[in-house]
């Protein structure tokens, strides 16, 4: 089941971002970040199943709680091991990047279209302060889910991320702000995964208790003023991503609590070959589908804007409903050139590149496709 919530996890930062994020070429030839959110707000609640770090970093919660559990050389091998491969992709990510971007200065790309090179490539390491962090605070973290459960270890979390929210709304800039809430607000569904992993949250009646008080906390949110939107709007005054806010919190309780009734049908579903098989794809690549994914967005926008005339959907200003249906027509096309993109790398390493932001199968000791229904409470080999 968390096999499938991780591979979910995956598709929705990768669709979400690939959906609201429209490079619009520009007179001049340099192409500027646009979202079809500003001019159709009642897609928001479209964001509300496709911003799915919930998911992700309850995953990895789950994930790190059951590896170390079962790590026979020790915490601190483990942890080496485990940041080692998640650093390495980040540094080669880095190193292609910048030399990516030298071609480009050199060869006289416009000054726009290097600052939205930069940011799309850049924006998806973010998610290695907290990711690292509560990696090497999984052993505290899963000894105070043993002792005071998972709720009471949430609660100091919320609190942090609503006190930023109130000096946000107070000051109009708090210094150190973002790095603090980044970590608070992921910390609340990396809790929620140790705890599963440790064999709790198992029953109906605590995923249902989790689903409703999402549920309600983001309606309540939202008539407090917080945006509708689960990710950020152009010229909005406020997002509820960058930093996360209560709104990020809520959500990944209520998506958490949702998965975790949808665990048996979930199950059923990847019995069956073909889901199987999806989903042991996109974990063994999750971290190369992460880092990849924006790059792969701006290589095809780029390429193709001096090829051809302005595409719809692809350079065009995502204006209405047209530019989200010709946008939708590209998926295919950016999923194919992404997956080109990870060949070979599966291939040099044999196909068996590990899912390591979320923690692979295979760091729980145990096939990937042969996990995916495993309840909380087996023992990994």
């Amino acid at each position: 089941m968390v096999d499938a919530l991780r591979a979910y996890a995956i598709g929705g930062v990768v669709l979400g971002h690939w959906l609201v994020t429209a490079l619009v070429l520009t007179a001049d030839g340099s192409l500027h970040t646009a979202s079809p959110l500003t001019a159709l707000p009642a897609l928001a609640p479209a964001t509300w199943l496709l911003q799915t770090l919930g998911l992700f970093f309850f995953t990895a919660g789950y994930a790190a709680t059951r590896s170390l559990a079962g790590y026979p050389q020790g915490a601190g091998r483990w942890l080496a091991r485990r940041l080692g491969r998640l650093l390495r992709p980040a540094l080669a990510l880095a190193g292609i990047g910048s030399g990516l971007l030298l071609a480009a200065i050199v060869l006289g790309t416009p000054e726009g279209t290097l600052t939205v090179a930069v940011t799309l490539a850049v924006s998806p390491l973010w998610f290695l302060l907290p990711l690292v962090a509560l990696s090497v605070l999984t052993g505290p973290l899963r000894a105070a889910v043993r002792r005071w459960g998972p709720l009471r270890c949430a609660a100091p979390a919320v609190a942090v991320v609503a006190a930023a929210d109130l000096a946000a709304r107070v000051l109009s800039a708090t210094p150190g702000r973002l790095p603090v809430t980044l970590l608070a607000a992921w910390a609340v569904p990396w809790l929620l995964g140790v705890a599963h992993a440790d064999g709790r949250l198992t029953g109906s009646r605590p995923a249902a208790g989790l689903a409703a008080a999402g549920g309600v906390a983001l309606a309540g949110l939202v008539a407090l003023g917080y945006p509708a939107s689960a990710v950020g709007v152009p010229g909005a005054g406020m997002s509820n991503l960058y930093p996360p806010s209560l709104f990020a919190v809520a959500l990944a309780v209520g998506q958490v609590g949702l998965a975790l009734l949808a665990r048996p049908a979930l199950a059923r579903l990847v019995a069956r070959p073909w889901p199987a098989r999806l989903v042991t794809a996109v974990n063994r690549e999750a971290i190369g589908i992460y880092l990849w994914h924006q790059p792969v967005l701006l290589a095809v926008t780029a390429l193709t804007a001096h090829l051809v005339r302005p595409l719809p959907g692809l350079h065009t200003a995502p204006a209405g409903p047209g530019w989200v249906a010709a946008r939708l027509c590209w998926l295919p096309l950016f999923a194919l050139v992404l997956v080109a993109l990870l060949a070979p790398r599966r291939r040099a390493s044999g196909g068996r590149l590990g899912t390591v932001a979320a923690g692979s199968s295979a760091d729980r000791g145990v096939p990937a496709a042969g996990r995916v229904g495993a309840g909380p409470t087996a023992t990994p080999r």
